[in-house]
């Protein structure tokens, strides 16, 4: 269990040497026990009390690193259970499979398409992180060329999964210097593969039958020298591998060390609408690492956009810059739009001008982030707050006309702001779906 600030304030100097940044030694172990600050911020805590704060100060959940560069992938080092006590920090990485039984050729453009598996949603990119290759032929000299293809034209880091611990070294000296996660699927052969993954420095995935015998098997791979472990239950479908999930992460918050690692789970339902539900359902619930074998971008634009809700901090809106935007070849006589700041209303917004193919300027109205009924309810989307929007834009400088078409929700605003700012204010309709009809038929701007 992690440590209260009071007890890891007994293992402090306790001389209030503000060294570490923090004025007083109390005041650093209530940031301690919150995981706002590390232990080695501390530059005077003996060995003892090193020892006797491990607890604290070491994450319930060991942090794992895959790749290099500007596409390495972090899982682990999550602190909670549930999302709205805090955040969860890492988010789940999506694994696209690659079969080495293919033939080159074949092998090549799957590799090609998972490489190019990235979609816009409210104005990020999300995509594809890792590709998984998987050795179905069981030959090491096809696993390596695999590898070495994959790499090449995905451009993304890979997991090298097999049964074998002779053709995940391999593979993985045919890629070398790439970090990729080395996936044994054979408990019999760990082991051995944690002597590859040691000598190649890479970290090791480990399947066992469930949380049980994964417990027994963790500690004889860190006592062989391997600290960066992700695991697998061992689990097929949808409801025992959420109840795995579930356990692993559970017990890895009350600082069970033999399961405090980031876990993988695979997609195995053969209808590629329910390898959709499942790798989403996964990413919900504790998932590190998904892999799946689809590549249809609907089948994973759920899924990305699942883990993007979901690994966004629940305290703070996602936002967007307040300011005018320009949708399509605006011109002087152009509509202009009211809304807020909040990502999901602007995006829609923007989103239905653009089907509409009537070029308008769109007002961001800085909300804190909050959507248009929320932010009108805290008084933050006002006639004020509007008219300020309005006037630091300096909009008047490119248009010919004096019209704000305001969201049908708030219509009883659009008196406050005609006396505000001046501008004449036209109700639009309630909901962003009816911009397209309402800008083609009733939008003039004379």
């Amino acid at each position: 269990m992690a440590l209260t600030g009071l007890e890891i304030y007994k293992h402090l100097p306790k001389t209030n040497c503000k060294d570490c940044g923090v004025p007083t030694c109390l005041a650093f172990a209530m940031k301690m026990a919150t995981k706002q600050i590390a232990l080695d911020k501390c530059p005077h805590v003996t060995d003892a009390g090193k020892a006797a704060l491990e607890s604290a100060s070491r994450p319930p959940i060991q942090l794992v690193t895959i790749g290099t560069d500007e596409t390495e992938v972090k899982i682990g080092n999550e602190t909670q259970l549930f999302r709205h006590e805090e955040k969860f920090h890492r988010p789940t990485a999506i694994a696209v499979t690659l079969s080495d039984a293919l033939d080159e050729t074949e092998l090549a453009q799957r590799a090609e398409t998972i490489g190019k598996l990235i979609m816009e949603r409210v104005g990020t990119q999300v995509r594809v992180n890792l590709v998984a290759i998987d050795n179905q032929s069981n030959d090491a000299g096809r696993f390596a060329t695999a590898a070495k293809i994959a790499v090449e034209k995905t451009g993304l880091p890979c997991i090298l999964m097999s049964s074998k611990a002779a053709n995940l070294k391999a593979a993985a000296e045919a890629i070398s210097g790439t970090r990729p996660l080395l996936y044994i699927s054979d408990p019999q052969e760990a082991e051995a593969a944690a002597g590859v993954a040691k000598d190649e420095r890479c970290p090791l995935g480990l399947r066992a039958d469930g949380p049980e015998a994964l417990a027994e098997l963790t500690p004889k791979i860190t006592a062989l020298g391997v600290e960066e472990i992700v695991l697998d239950s061992g689990t097929s479908g949808l409801k025992a591998t959420l109840e795995a999930l579930t356990t692993i992460r559970r017990l890895s918050l009350k600082s069970f060390r033999p399961l405090g690692y980031p876990t993988m789970a695979f997609t195995a339902d053969a209808d590629p609408m329910m390898q959709a539900v499942e790798a989403s359902t996964y990413v919900a619930k504790y998932a590190g690492i998904v892999v799946t074998d689809a590549t249809e971008r609907w089948q994973l634009l759920p899924v990305l956009a699942t883990r993007q809700d979901i690994y966004t901090d629940p305290q703070k809106p996602v936002a967007v810059e307040p300011k005018m935007y320009k949708v399509g070849e605006v011109a002087a006589d152009s509509p202009v739009l009211v809304t807020t700041n909040f990502s999901l209303s602007y995006y829609s917004v923007e989103g239905e001008v653009e089907a509409s193919r009537v070029p308008a300027y769109v007002l961001s109205v800085d909300t804190e982030g909050t959507s248009v009924l929320t932010a009108w309810a805290s008084d933050k989307f006002n006639a004020e707050t509007i008219t300020q929007a309005l006037k630091k834009s300096a909009i008047e400088d490119e248009i010919s006309h004096r019209k704000l078409i305001l969201p049908g929700f708030v219509a009883v605003l659009s008196a406050g702001v005609e006396d505000e700012s001046g501008w004449s204010v036209l109700i639009g309709p309630k909901e962003a779906s009816g911009l397209p009809s309402y800008l083609k038929n009733q939008w003039k701007a004379v």
